[in-house]
């Protein structure tokens, strides 16, 4: 059980990798704070960890907003006594465009959505976590923007390596008072944000050779590496930029 007697904060748990790391981190002993838009797949999540004698609330929310991310905490401190692990995992990818045609709009809420939320949730799980004299911050972010980069996705890469950046300072910030804040970089990995590839194995084949691996991830496996560096086993870890990727990153053939 590495995570006995923590609580924890999962965004964007209503599924892919933020529903499987909310099962595991249940199965591990985290009381669980589960954030996402769509209630009644959170419902849905609760009840099954519920089920198998987990401890789990949801509360949904736009991560976009700051109120949300204070909410979130709240809850936290309020139902289980304070905040261990902040996996702040809530994402898109965007529509896929050209900077020279892309809208203020689609860039402003892709960075909204990815790095901003993570600002504002970082921002007030350090606070909780300064009470318990310690903690675990996690950012969802990606080899796209850190050591590949596609057409197409100038924004959803921006985003991602912000997170690298912001993981970094956050570390140094924070890490006499004990708060260890670290990247987690999945490569491709089967989850709805991915895309339904059943219809189109070609595709689904393509992403896989990207990898050393020559496969793409399940959710399960990227939760393990969140479990990592929620754990103490990852006590000496931070500011890292953590790949989880497959062996994308040194695949060049």
């Amino acid at each position: 059980m590495q995570l006995q007697n923590k609580v924890a904060i999962i965004t964007g748990a209503s599924s892919g990798i933020g529903a499987a790391a909310a099962t595991l981190f249940a199965q591990e002993g985290a009381k669980l704070v589960l954030g996402a838009r769509r209630k009644a797949k959170l419902d849905d999540l609760v009840s099954a960890i519920s089920e198998n004698g987990g401890e789990a609330v949801a509360l949904t929310g736009d991560v976009r907003d700051e109120s949300y991310a204070a909410e979130l905490v709240d809850a936290a401190c309020t139902i289980f006594g304070g905040l261990d692990v902040g996996f702040n995992n809530a994402g898109i990818i965007g529509a896929m465009a050209d900077v020279s045609s892309m809208t203020d709009r689609h860039w402003q809420n892709v960075l909204q959505t990815n790095l901003t939320s993570a600002f504002y949730g970082a921002k007030h799980q350090i606070s909780a976590m300064h009470d318990r004299a310690g903690g675990s911050i996690i950012l969802t972010s990606s080899f796209v923007g850190h050591t590949t980069g596609f057409p197409g996705m100038a924004a959803y890469g921006a985003s991602k390596a912000g997170l690298i950046g912001m993981a970094q300072c956050l570390a140094v910030e924070h890490g006499p008072a004990g708060i260890r804040v670290n990247a987690l970089l999945p490569g491709g990995t089967k989850t709805p944000m991915a895309g339904d590839f059943s219809n189109d194995p070609s595709a689904a084949e393509g992403i896989a050779q990207l990898h050393a691996l020559k496969r793409m991830a399940e959710p399960e496996e990227i939760a393990k590496a969140a479990l990592f560096l929620a754990s103490d086993a990852s006590s000496f870890v931070t500011g890292s930029a953590m790949l989880a990727d497959g062996g994308n990153s040194v695949t060049k053939a």
